[in-house]
């Protein structure tokens, strides 16, 4: 059986789009972790996804049913306690060889670090000049010069291990505040997974979530070698195959759910997993090409928030400033249908009620892309 881009969007939107009313953790375990480089991402994704209000999702923040860390491809998700020690396993096989590039170590491994940072947090919320000072203090126990590290590079190995997670040691957890990391293994009160069985949950996490996927998309979302996918793959049982296009093959799970229009307009994150859950060079099934151009920066990695009308991404949004009360522009693609201001309403208030926030004016522009 062949699908084509409409098809496969019209099968991830069932699982991105559940229809039952569910609450933080829940929703985050069916459409899976989200990307939280901006703070609020997470808050829009799964107010859009199932009208899940700042305060629910504050409160699992705070029970540590859902928590945020680097993992996948070393950047902040925010994912269930359960799936973060997956992710957390699964990133020390796609992120060691950076870490022994970054490091270069002639004694000790990335494992060994690892370990010391974790035991570190163990006990306390510790800063990110804690954690260097920590990642420095190692180094020279190893005999290294900690020295020959960038700045911006010890920074990040110090505080980027899946093995921490943050929290927000001022401000709320929608906002860009000083954060604090611990140890997942602490918080979470949950084992790592062995190796194996983390990289098969792995795969069926992503296309339970946004399947059916192709060994790239799944490649690029886990930043995981495409032989290793393949050998999950190859490992997994009762997976079904599709061709597809880019005359790729597309796998997915045998109780999937069947496909869904999501007619009207939904307000989405920066990195939305409409975008970042799949091969960057072939996001055709939400976006076409020239308006992926337009909301991902290549020279910073940077993507716009998204403006999804009748399951097709067709623009962008913004909603500038950190005040309580603030203006929001809404750009739509030349080409592309106008969103209507009464269809908005609803995509607003699920932002108002994500952030706490209330939008003062609602300005609708057409771009030329």
């Amino acid at each position: 059986m062949r699908l084509d881009w409409g098809e496969l969007a019209a099968r991830a939107l069932a699982r991105q789009f559940p229809t039952e009313a569910l609450g933080a953790s829940a929703l985050l375990d069916r459409v899976g972790p989200i990307q939280s480089q901006t703070a609020r991402s997470p808050f829009l994704a799964l107010a859009a996804r199932g009208g899940v209000d700042h305060a629910a999702l504050t409160a699992a923040y705070e029970d540590a049913e859902v928590v945020r860390g680097s993992t996948l491809r070393g950047t902040v998700h925010t994912a269930t306690a359960t799936q973060h020690r997956g992710l957390d396993a699964a990133a020390r096989v796609g992120q060691r060889v950076y870490w022994l590039r970054q490091l270069g170590l002639q004694r000790g491994t990335p494992e060994d670090l690892w370990d010391s940072l974790e035991a570190y947090a163990a006990g306390a919320w510790r800063t990110p000049d804690e954690l260097r000072t920590r990642l420095d203090d190692w180094l020279v126990e190893q005999g290294e010069d900690p020295d020959r590290l960038h700045p911006h590079t010890g920074r990040y190995l110090a505080i980027g291990h899946g093995g921490l997670v943050r929290r927000p040691l001022k401000g709320g957890w929608e906002g860009q505040g000083a954060p604090g990391y611990r140890s997942a293994a602490e918080v979470t009160g949950l084992p790592r997974p062995a190796r194996e069985p983390a990289l098969d949950d792995l795969i069926r996490l992503h296309l339970r979530s946004h399947g059916p996927s192709s060994r790239e998309d799944i490649a690029w979302w886990a930043g995981l070698p495409a032989r290793t996918v393949d050998e999950v793959v190859e490992r997994l049982s009762g997976l079904i195959q599709y061709d597809g296009p880019l005359d790729r093959a597309y796998f997915d799970l045998p109780d999937a759910p069947g496909p869904r229009d999501l007619p009207g307009v939904r307000l989405l994150p920066e990195f939305d997993a409409l975008l970042c859950a799949y091969d960057s060079k072939a996001r055709d099934r939400f976006v076409t090409r020239s308006h992926h151009e337009v909301l991902w920066s290549s020279a910073n990695g940077l993507l716009l928030p998204a403006l999804l009308v009748d399951g097709r991404i067709t623009g962008f949004w913004r909603a500038t400033g950190s005040a309580k009360r603030r203006p929001m522009e809404v750009t739509w693609f030349a080409g592309t249908r106008r969103p209507r201001k009464a269809e908005l309403a609803e995509a607003v208030a699920r932002v108002e009620a994500a952030l706490g926030i209330e939008i003062t004016e609602l300005t609708l522009t057409r771009a030329s892309a």
